[in-house]
């Protein structure tokens, strides 16, 4: 059988699979696998609340349990060196605390071991031990306290809050009332971390402090300096930015990760264990878990929006009718997630109307470029009728609304680009702390603009985006992507939307990416980049490949080759094989949320993009 017809029956395949894993509302639920974080945080949680459910704990505690290596540590990725410290002191904080193993236990002696070699408590993120203080098992950084009185500056002032991402801002405010409170759960004296340490006092802050930290010391002591009033209304602002914030199914801004740190903020400002919002809370949390082959997961924010909006639209790149009930089902459901609300993007958008698109189907305040630019591909082909055209209007007006003053998209608000705030000496600031122009986000609202809106390529919108892209690709040729790992998902991205508007296959940067790209093809035909790539800032090239990145590399290829070229067509063949693909290819985590500490092994992510790419072979 010829490649075409190989392509097109495995095109079939996957459909039909498809369909019968899509859900009555329209839309699809895959597992958003992420890190140990959430799974470890919850097992404390329970405990802490005196939540009695014996499957939901131990079902999580075998997880973490299963997923330890020979050398007693946990990882990331499948070839992390060695193993993480913090997600093994993640899993030993969990494991002690579940009350299952204990310290003399021969898996917790492995970790124990491998966390002391590994430089101790005093080497892991600053949001674990931000949980190990809440729980007593360090101490709160001495003589450090934030001025509360910051809550009431003007938003549009130099340095407020609102000059932070919002990922930024949801998982801060409740840390700072929980450190100024010196807030404290008080365990059973026998669940002590004293093995793991030389003192309760470590250092929670980078030794190396520049002027801007120094800068920010003498304005947080004018702010401290207010009467106490000021810090007062402080506190009872901080409280309301949480509480306006809390989704329907009572999470805090829909993340696992936030909702964890606002419990124990609220509980730290009196708030009682029984009181609803934190009950509420924690069932939305409950609502989270799903299984996994090593256990039960809680999803950080489970991808049902993310995932169905990309579904669809790779199911009519494939050929298949917007009349198909696969597809009809899905733009049904898209349509009824438009959100219309106004939240925290308008403070730097205040011209622009409601309209986009969020990632979870809980998620109602929180639009974010990518999903509004994801949902609007779906819903394009049946744009032309009335009750569509209104809200795929609105998407795009959104999306173009959002676009930074630098040319680029950053993948929740306008313009929260001060790089003075990566200076902070916390871990993981110039990856969280803002939103800038990002070249996957950059790219793929490009590549909508080009190929599905009647904005021409020399508008203002599109030229200010193409410089951006040109200006930030990489000596190599690549791009980096903020969401994905990483080289590979920014330059697949980049090139899309670069030869969308128009930009030549013999342009400069799309020959060095043309290059840079084929030299990384693998044996098998297929294409692989480690989750290390983002930690070190440069492309890291990983022993095998993945259906998701080389799907990236072989659509980037088909906007520059011939469809007939043999680097694509080693590379088709290696997307039609999936299903003889060992299990580490096919689990690999490939999502990205916090370089070195949160990665995402999107479940979805093995049907949608390989039948992006064989649906754009075969159309070519």
């Amino acid at each position: 059988m010829d490649l075409e017809k190989i392509v097109t029956k495995n095109i079939e395949e996957r459909i039909n699979r498809l369909r019968g894993k899509q859900k009555d509302n329209g839309s699809w639920e895959y597992c958003f696998e992420g890190s140990l974080l959430t799974d470890s945080f919850m097992v404390l949680l329970l405990n802490d609340l005196e939540h009695q459910d014996k499957t939901l704990s131990e079902g999580i505690v075998d997880r973490i349990i299963n997923l330890q290596h020979p050398n007693g540590a946990w990882k990331l990725y499948e070839d992390e060196k060695d193993g993480n410290l913090t997600a093994t002191v993640q899993a030993y904080i969990a494991l002690l605390i579940s009350k299952k193993y204990t310290k003399e236990h021969s898996s917790m002696k492995k970790a124990e071991k491998f966390i002391i070699e590994n430089g101790g408590i005093k080497k892991t993120h600053f949001m674990l031990k931000m949980i190990l203080a809440i729980h007593g098992l360090i101490n709160y950084p001495k003589l450090f306290y934030f001025p509360m009185s910051y809550f009431l500056l003007p938003n549009k002032m130099p340095l407020s809050l609102f000059d932070l991402s919002n990922y930024a801002r949801v998982h801060l405010v409740p840390m700072i009332l929980c450190i100024n409170k010196r807030f404290k759960i008080k365990l059973d004296a026998d669940l002590n971390i004293d093995n793991l340490l030389e003192t309760k006092d470590v250092e929670w802050f980078y030794e190396e402090r520049g002027s801007f930290y120094q800068f920010l010391i003498e304005e947080g002591k004018k702010l401290a300096s207010y009467p106490l009033y000021f810090h007062q209304k402080g506190y009872e602002k901080a409280e309301r930015f949480i509480l306006d914030r809390i989704e329907t199914n009572g999470t805090f801004y829909s993340y696992a990760s936030s909702t964890f740190y606002m419990i124990y903020a609220l509980m730290a400002l009196g708030y009682e264990a029984s009181s609803s919002v934190i009950q509420n809370a924690l069932n939305g949390l409950i609502s989270y878990a799903t299984k996994t082959e090593a256990g039960i997961h809680i999803q950080n924010s489970p991808s049902a929006v993310w995932d169905t909006a990309l579904l669809s639209y790779a199911i009519q790149e494939a050929g298949y009718a917007t009349s198909d009930p696969v597809v009809s089902k899905s733009i049904n459901y898209l349509t009824y997630k438009q959100q219309d609300k106004i939240g925290d993007w308008a403070i730097n958008s205040k011209n622009v109307s409601p309209g986009g698109w969020g990632f979870s189907e809980v998620n109602s305040i929180i639009p974010d470029n990518d999903d509004t630019g994801a949902v609007l591909r779906a819903l394009t082909r049946c744009a032309i009728e009335p009750n569509r055209y209104e809200s795929w209007m609105k998407g795009v007006q959104f999306l173009l609304g959002l676009q930074n003053n630098d040319g680029g998209w950053g993948a929740f608000e306008k313009n929260v680009n001060n790089k003075w705030l990566t200076y902070l000496p916390i871990e993981n600031a110039k990856d969280a702390i803002i939103d800038p122009s990002t070249a996957d986000l950059t790219g793929r609202a490009l590549e909508f603009i080009g190929n599905y809106t009647s904005i021409t390529n020399d508008d203002p919108i599109v030229k200010k985006s193409v410089e951006w892209l040109l200006k930030n690709q990489e000596s190599n040729g690549s791009w980096y992507g903020r969401w994905g790992i990483c080289y590979i998902y920014g330059t697949w991205a980049a090139i899309t939307g670069l030869r969308s508007v128009g930009i030549p296959k013999s342009h400069d940067s799309v020959k060095k990416a043309e290059k840079w790209l084929i030299s990384l093809q693998n044996e098998d035909g297929g294409w692989g980049e480690s989750g290390l790539s983002p930690v070190k800032g440069s492309y890291v090239k990983l022993n095998f490949s993945t259906p998701s990145q080389t799907a990236w590399a072989v659509d980037t290829l088909l906007m520059i080759r011939n469809k007939h070229d043999e680097v694509i067509k080693k590379g088709i063949n290696y997307l039609v094989s999936q299903s003889q693909l060992s299990n580490k290819e096919l689990t690999y985590p490939t999502g990205l949320g916090l370089p070195g500490q949160f990665y995402i092994h999107y479940h979805s992510y093995n049907e949608i993009y390989p039948l992006l790419a064989l649906a754009h072979f075969k159309n070519k």
